[in-house]
């Protein structure tokens, strides 16, 4: 893709231009950097600290090789298979992701219809743009719901009540946020309580034409699920201020019960990076658990996921289902989480780059390319199916998991 074209990307409006030729999820990404305010690109492309965590989620795929095969019959092949009973196109869910429409006008709305359009799961998360109702009201797939545990136990149940009333598949009730991670670029762009905008932060918005053209055409600029639904919430200020208030330090096992009781649905537990709290989330009767570290922005310096999955699938057994975040860039990593032992995985930036550079078509294109990758490898390991995959296609360093001690 030329760089001609990127630059035009960042000041036309999406849809005013022919696609440019789009081969990975690289491409997707340097177009987002180009047409996103520099304050909503960092927070999507950050970590915490020192971002150690950030970069290892997706250099330590890196580590892990793939066996070819040769002489094998490759038709007939298929990347559908199933994501807690949901049938899926491609072991995928779009993870969920705060502020998404601020990455691109109406974000979740227009995530979600390409989640729907292409057979795979959308998340919606409580600190989105655009609201249950919203989403709701533009797609006719069930999608997920991701909760955060909050002081406020008559909001969260109000929520919840939102979320099955919206007709939403599955709860997914994120874990590791209990406080936020140290997140330096955040807050040095003005993402705090309150929010403070410095005058470069507000020279780049200003200069970012394409993505504020297509703010313009919508009312959706706030966060959809808390404003109106918390008394006396309702300018950015106060909303990060109650936001801010609202992280719940004494969260533990009993009160995750409780949520998974007031949802008496299909339940997914997100956050999960320890083998002890694994099995405590099995013991839940918990359909599945998400092994993540929140993308590299809660510890740095944890490990990445990708590292701890055999451990923590050692761990559950077959008591629930295991799905793999952060880290995820190409249909190679998806088939590597899956070989390893992964039921699916969630892809969160991977989709935004989409969705940052054009829109729905944007997010539709991340799924394609993910698709293709995911299909050519698994026809080079020898495998036409996604329930064929095991360890025996892939190479891993017999150090993958590390000698640490405990």
């Amino acid at each position: 893709m030329s760089v001609i074209h990127e630059y035009l990307n960042s000041v036309v409006p999406a849809g005013w231009l022919p696609d440019p030729v789009v081969t990975e999820i690289e491409d997707l990404r340097r177009m987002h950097r180009r047409r996103a305010p520099r304050m909503f690109w960092d927070y999507c492309e950050s970590g915490s600290w020192s971002e150690q965590t950030f970069r290892e989620n997706s250099s330590d795929f890196d580590l892990i090789r793939l066996r070819q095969k040769v002489a094998v019959d490759m038709s007939n092949r298929s990347t559908a298979t199933q994501m807690v009973g949901h049938d899926v196109t491609l072991p995928v869910a779009l993870a969920p992701v705060g502020m998404t429409g601020m990455q691109h006008a109406d974000g979740e709305i227009l995530a979600a219809k390409a989640a729907e359009k292409f057979g795979v799961p959308y998340t919606l998360s409580t600190m989105s743009i655009c609201s249950i109702e919203d989403v709701a009201q533009h797609t006719t797939a069930p999608f997920w719901f991701q909760l955060y545990t909050m002081k406020d136990e008559d909001y969260v149940d109000r929520l919840i009540a939102r979320a099955r009333a919206a007709g939403c598949s599955a709860l997914v009730i994120t874990l590791d946020l209990q406080l936020l991670g140290q997140r330096h670029r955040d807050l040095k762009n003005g993402l705090s309580a309150p929010p403070k905008m410095s005058p470069a932060t507000l020279a780049n918005l200003a200069m970012k034409w394409s993505w504020g053209l297509d703010m313009l055409r919508t009312e959706r600029r706030g966060f959809g699920n808390i404003v109106g639904h918390v008394k006396g919430v309702d300018d950015p200020s106060s909303l990060m201020a109650w936001t801010a208030q609202q992280f719940d330090l004494t969260l533990d096992w009993s009160k995750v019960a409780r949520l998974m009781e007031k949802w008496d649905g299909t339940v997914i537990l997100k956050g999960i990076l320890d083998a002890d709290d694994a099995r405590r989330a099995a013991e839940l009767d918990a359909d599945a658990i998400v092994v993540s570290n929140h993308g590299g922005r809660q510890l740095d310096g944890a490990l990445s996921s990708i590292r701890m999955l055999p451990q923590i699938l050692d761990a559950v057994g077959d008591r629930c289902e295991v799905f793999l975040d952060s880290g995820i860039r190409s249909g190679q990593d998806i088939l590597k989480a899956v070989a390893m032992g992964a039921k699916g995985t969630m892809i969160g930036r991977a989709y935004i780059y989409g969705l940052g550079a054009m829109g729905q078509r944007g997010v539709t294109r991340a799924l394609e390319i993910l698709q293709r990758e995911f299909d050519l490898t698994m026809a080079l390991c020898g495998q036409t199916r996604v329930d064929q995959l095991s360890r025996r296609n892939l190479l891993i360093p017999e150090d993958f998991e590390g000698r640490w001690q405990a």
